[in-house]
C-alpha cells in the first residue's frame, strides 16, 4: 500500500514542487490550496502517476479546514507525512510603514494556519507510528534578523521553535519532526512579497543563482526516506551565493 502524504498550500513553489517530487515515487497525495483553478489542474495532472485528493480550502479557514480533513475519502485516511507549506510575507516596508492587516495576514497563514493543520493531522500521524513525518518550511527568516523581516521572521522563529517543542511532545510515538529553513530561493513566494513587482523580482535574483523549489521538494523527499530511527531536527539551506548578512550600523546619528 502506497504512503499518503498531505501538503498545503500546493498550487505553487515548494508546495507543488513537493506535489511533483513525491507523485513520481508513488506516494498518495491529498493536496490543499486557495486556488481553484490550479489546484484541479495540478491534481488532474499528477493523478495520471498517483492517487491525488485536492481541497480548496484556505489554512486560515479553521472550520474549512476541520470539514475538509473530517470529509477526506477513507483511501486517504492512513496518513504517513505532512508538509506544513502554506505560508507567505506581504511587503518588506519597515515597521512603522506597515499595515496591521498585512501582519495579521502573515500571522493567520504562517501560524495559526500551520497550528490548524498540525492539530487536525496529528492523530492520524500517531495512528501511523514508526515512520511518519511532519515537515514544517521554516526560513532563514527565523534564525537571522535583517530589515522588513519584523513580523515574517517572527513568525518563521515561531515555526521552528515550535517544530522543536513539537517533537518533545511526540517523543515515543515514533513521529518525526523536521524545520526546513531556506534561504534565497526563485520562486512565486517572493513576487507575491513585493506586491507583483515583476522587475524588483527578476533583480533579487539576477546572477545569484538562487535556490528552486526543485531542490527543496528534493531534501524534503530525502529527510521523508530516512531511517525511522533517524530525525533529521532542522535544515538550514541557502544558494553557494549566499551568507549571513552584515550588521546594520547608522553612521553620523545625532
Amino acid at each position: 500500500m502506497s504512503d499518503t502524504l498531505f501538503i498545503t498550500g500546493a498550487t505553487s513553489g515548494f508546495g507543488e514542487a513537493c506535489a511533483r517530487r513525491f507523485a513520481e515515487a508513488g506516494w498518495k497525495l491529498v493536496l490543499t490550496g486557495r486556488r481553484a483553478e490550479r489546484l484541479n489542474a495540478l491534481v488532474e495532472e499528477l493523478s495520471k502517476q498517483t492517487e491525488v485528493h485536492g481541497l480548496v480550502v484556505d489554512v486560515r479557514d479553521r472550520k474549512g479546514m476541520e470539514e475538509a480533513i473530517a470529509n477526506l475519502p477513507s483511501s486517504f485516511s492512513t496518513l504517513r507525512g505532512l508538509i506544513n507549506n502554506a505560508g507567505l510575507a506581504v511587503g518588506t516596508d519597515p515597521a512603522p510603514k506597515c499595515s496591521l492587516d498585512d501582519w495579521e495576514t502573515m500571522v493567520d497563514t504562517n501560524i495559526k494556519g500551520l497550528l490548524t493543520t498540525t492539530s487536525l493531522l496529528l492523530p492520524r500521524l500517531i495512528a501511523h507510528g514508526r515512520g511518519a513525518g511532519i515537515i514544517n518550511l521554516g526560513s532563514i527568516a527565523g534564525n537571522y534578523p535583517y530589515p522588513g523581516s519584523h513580523v515574517y521572521g517572527g513568525s518563521k522563529a515561531f515555526v521552528k521553535q515550535f517544530s522543536l517543542n513539537l517533537r518533545c511532545d511526540l517523543q515515543g510515538t515514533g513521529v518525526r519532526v523536521t524545520n526546513i529553513e531556506p534561504g534565497l530561493c526563485e520562486s512565486e513566494f517572493s513576487l507575491v512579497r513585493f506586491g507583483g513587482d515583476q522587475a524588483r523580482y527578476d533583480a533579487t535574483y539576477a546572477g545569484a543563482e538562487p535556490i528552486q523549489p526543485q531542490d527543496i521538494a528534493d531534501t524534503i523527499f530525502w529527510v521523508m526516506n530516512t531511517p525511522a530511527h533517524v530525525n533529521i531536527n532542522r535544515l538550514e539551506l541557502m544558494p553557494v551565493s549566499q551568507t549571513w548578512a552584515g550588521f546594520a550600523i547608522e553612521r553620523g546619528a545625532k
